[in-house]
Parts: structure tokens; C-alpha cells; sequence
């Protein structure tokens, strides 16, 4: 490890935000530096508390997490703020500019606030996610609000990267609807109907308690609760930390927490692991025995799974 990178997790750990901010950009950019800075990190273990926050473009998830900001400082909480953003075709940086309605808190000392972008990757978060909760952990933040982006579907990746996952939805949408056709209110452990001060959030709330009712669950189980807010005049943003406390209680009562993060552990060790494994094919220059049996696949003088177990023998 050089110097400069020994000098970040120290700065890092002191609270230097500065050095923090530097750290993820070398994480996020891939350098050779990389392993050595996690295996340095590797001894803090997981303390703080990771909040997810999903659902569809325009339900308020930036809004709802300014709130959720002002409620944690009025309690003295170090708090981060990763907002994982489409990238931009052109640059490959952070596409949306919604960061505005979190301004109020940038000028925070405790209050860290970092856009992410997506990169191409699926699934609403970056590839590096995981080794930038490291660094915040390493850090000394409390909680770590994890805002992604509304990408549907594949957006129920936030589940594993987080302890707490908050699913919003609005009136008017349709979101409680398309949220369980999505699979989202699967991963779900606290769903947030925001905007409930317009037409159609009784009605909303309604269809999320119908679903919730249908779900098979077993006994012991945690039963997500429904909550109504409406971020823009901090109305049950109370209501809405009391919730995410009650499911980090249960959490570790019945240890489900516990296995939420070997799960998110085994989940980075495989990401790593296959990066790896791509790199080592264009090392060995099985790239272009890759290509020689895709055009054999093509052909059908050959399988597919026998290209496989060639390409892998190769490495």
C-alpha cells in the first residue's frame, strides 16, 4: 500500500471527510490500490446501519431522505448518504441533478453526502457499492442512507446491500399495483406510502394491506408495516423512524440480521470473484478461444456447454 493510501484510512477514520470522499473515488475508479485498501479496512466490522430506499422515479425517495437526514441529526447521528444515479452515456457520471433537495444538509460536518453512478451496471446500484459501505463504515457513520435508483424490477438488489429496505410509493401511480407485479414489496421491510396528503392514498394504502394479507409468510416472521408520509412538510417522517428502529430490534432478536450480512458478504465475494475471473480470460488470452467456440456455437459443430468447460479449463 503506498503512503497516500495509508494516509486515507487513517484520515478516513478520523472523520476527515475530505479523505473519505477520496477513498471512494479510488474505489469507484478500480485501481491497483484497491484490495489493499479493503484488506485494510477488512478488520472494522459492519456497525452501521444500512437504510435502503427504492421505488419509482418521482415518489419522493430524495425528499423522503432529507427528511430522514434532519430526523437522525436531531438525534446526533453521523449520517451518509449514498444516492446511486444513472450514468450518463456521454461522461459515465451521476446523470440526475435531484442531489438539490439534500443542500440543506452539505454544509454539515456530520452529514456526508456522495452521488454514485450506476455505470451500466443493473440492478438500481453501482458495482462498488459494497466497498464504499466499507469506507463509511471505516469512517465512524451511525446510519448509511442507500437512495437508488428507480429502475423497476431489477431494483430489488438494494435488498441485499441493506439492513432496512424502504419501499415508497404514491397515490395515483399505480405503484402499489406495478410494486407487486415488480416483486418489490417482497424486499420490502417497511413500505412508505408518501404523499399521503393527496386523492387516492387511502385507496393506496388499502391495496398495500390487501397484498400484504395474501403474502405467505411464516409465524416468526417480520410483518411489513405501512407507513404514511409527506416529506416535503416532514409529516410522518417520525412515525417512519420509529418503524426502521423496530425492524433493526428484530433484526437482532431473531438474528435475521446476522444472516442479512453473511448473505451481503457471500454476495461481494461473488461479484469479486467473477471480475476476476473475466480479467484472468483476457490475461490468458482466452478471449480469443472464447470467440474461436462462439463461432463453432454458432455453427453447431459445438455446445454451449462444452465451450464453457473449455473457456474455463483455459484460465
Amino acid at each position: 500500500m503506498t503512503r497516500d493510501a495509508a494516509s486515507l484510512i487513517e484520515g478516513a477514520r478520523a472523520g476527515r471527510v475530505r479523505d473519505v470522499a477520496r477513498m471512494i473515488s479510488l474505489v469507484e475508479d478500480g485501481g491497483p490500490e484497491v484490495p489493499a485498501l479493503m484488506q485494510a479496512l477488512a478488520e472494522v466490522p459492519g456497525r452501521a446501519r444500512v437504510i435502503g430506499i427504492t421505488g419509482s422515479p418521482g415518489v419522493g425517495k430524495s425528499t423522503t431522505t432529507a427528511a430522514l437526514i434532519a430526523a437522525l441529526r436531531r438525534r446526533d447521528d453521523r449520517v451518509a448518504v449514498l444516492a446511486v444515479d444513472p450514468s450518463s452515456p456521454f461522461s459515465g457520471g451521476a446523470l440526475l441533478g435531484d442531489r438539490i433537495r439534500m443542500q440543506g444538509h452539505a454544509t454539515d460536518p456530520r452529514v456526508f453526502i456522495r452521488s454514485m453512478a450506476t455505470r451500466g451496471h443493473l440492478g438500481g446500484l453501482a458495482a462498488t457499492t459494497a466497498q464504499v459501505m466499507r469506507v463509511l463504515d471505516a469512517a465512524g457513520f451511525n446510519t448509511v442512507l442507500m437512495e437508488t435508483v428507480g429502475v423497476g424490477q431489477s431494483e430489488i438488489e438494494v435488498a441485499q446491500a441493506a439492513d432496512t429496505t424502504l419501499v415508497l410509493v404514491a397515490p395515483g401511480m399505480g405503484d402499489g399495483i406495478q410494486a407487486a407485479k415488480a416483486g418489490i414489496l417482497e424486499v420490502g421491510d417497511v413500505l412508505v406510502v408518501n404523499k399521503a396528503d393527496r386523492e387516492g392514498a387511502d385507496r393506496t394504502v388499502r391495496d398495500l394491506q390487501g397484498m400484504l394479507a395474501m403474502a405467505v409468510r411464516p409465524p416468526t416472521a417480520w410483518t411489513p408495516p405501512i407507513v404514511r408520509t409527506v416529506a416535503t412538510s416532514n409529516r410522518g417522517i417520525d412515525d417512519l423512524l420509529t418503524a426502521i428502529d423496530e425492524h433493526g430490534e428484530w433484526l437482532v432478536e431473531s438474528g435475521a440480521g446476522h444472516l442479512r450480512r453473511v448473505r451481503r458478504a457471500r454476495a461481494e465475494i461473488e461479484a469479486l470473484a467473477l471480475t476476476l475471473l473475466r480479467k484472468r480470460l483476457d490475461q490468458a488470452g482466452a478471449g480469443t478461444a472464447l470467440d474461436r467456440s462462439a463461432e463453432e456455437v454458432s455453427a453447431g459443430r459445438l455446445d454451449a456447454f462444452t465451450a464453457a468447460g473449455r473457456v474455463v479449463d483455459s484460465i
